[in-house]
């Protein structure tokens, strides 16, 4: 779990550091601070499971995955499972916004990151559970990654289930079709880079298949090549 910002203080910084909270990130005076089990033994107690379908914006026939998470999954699990599911490599900056039902206001939750920081605050993922924001009632979210290709996807929760026994969740139930290489430019620079992969009499075709690892298929999709890293793991990853 984290804790809000909070002014910087010596004497809070070296007490919270006693009772094993991390110090994650610092905007100027406001500090964040995460306990070093993230609250992993909670996610692992659940009885229900949130069904979301995710769909990236602006690409026709879309790209889009099913996937199942539990309940007790933070907006930053979440993120990660996005991540996975798709095909993304999380190698830069996302935020969701959607409306908070205890307010009827839309929220903006991800990374806190001043620089980005423009119109409202970026409340931090990890310390927000989906079942607090997500429900039949409220069921869809906008999901946006890399800033600068501008990823915009939606995200609607289907049903929420009972969780079954020995069954393993995150998971892909379903899906179609590629997610684009990282960096290519958005979704012009995609189309851009299709119609060059496409055109074996481009003289960037060659070029181009290179840099994207040798070969690229917009229609394929393998169910069985999806793979979720933990949530906490990629957390460590990404702030030690």
């Amino acid at each position: 779990m984290t804790r809000p910002p909070m002014v910087a203080s010596q004497t809070m910084i070296s007490f919270l550091k006693s009772l094993g909270f991390k110090k994650i990130r610092q905007h100027g005076s406001h500090i964040f601070f995460r306990h070093p089990d993230g609250g992993n033994a909670m996610k692992k107690k659940f009885k229900s499971v949130y069904q979301f379908k995710i769909t990236l914006k602006g690409i026709k026939p879309p790209v889009w995955r099913r996937i199942q998470v539990p309940e007790s999954y933070t907006f930053w699990d979440l993120h990660v499972a996005i991540q996975d599911a798709m095909g993304w490599l999380d190698y830069h900056l996302h935020l969701f916004e959607i409306i908070n039902p205890s307010t009827g206001m839309k929220e903006e939750i991800g990374i806190p990151d001043e620089d980005f920081e423009l119109d409202r605050e970026t409340l931090p993922g990890w310390d927000l559970k989906i079942a607090d924001y997500f429900s039949m009632d409220n069921p869809k979210a906008d999901y946006q990654y890399d800033f600068g290709d501008n990823w915009e996807h939606t995200i609607e929760l289907g049903k929420i289930v009972d969780r079954e026994k020995d069954v393993k969740c995150p998971v892909c139930i379903a899906g179609k079709r590629s997610c684009p290489p990282e960096d290519c430019g958005g979704i012009w620079g995609y189309q851009d880079f299709l119609e060059i992969i496409m055109n074996p009499y481009n003289k960037e075709c060659k070029e181009t298949l290179e840099w994207a690892g040798g070969k690229f298929d917009p229609e394929d999709f393998n169910i069985k090549n999806v793979h979720f890293d933990d949530p906490d793991e990629r957390w460590e990853t990404a702030f030690r």
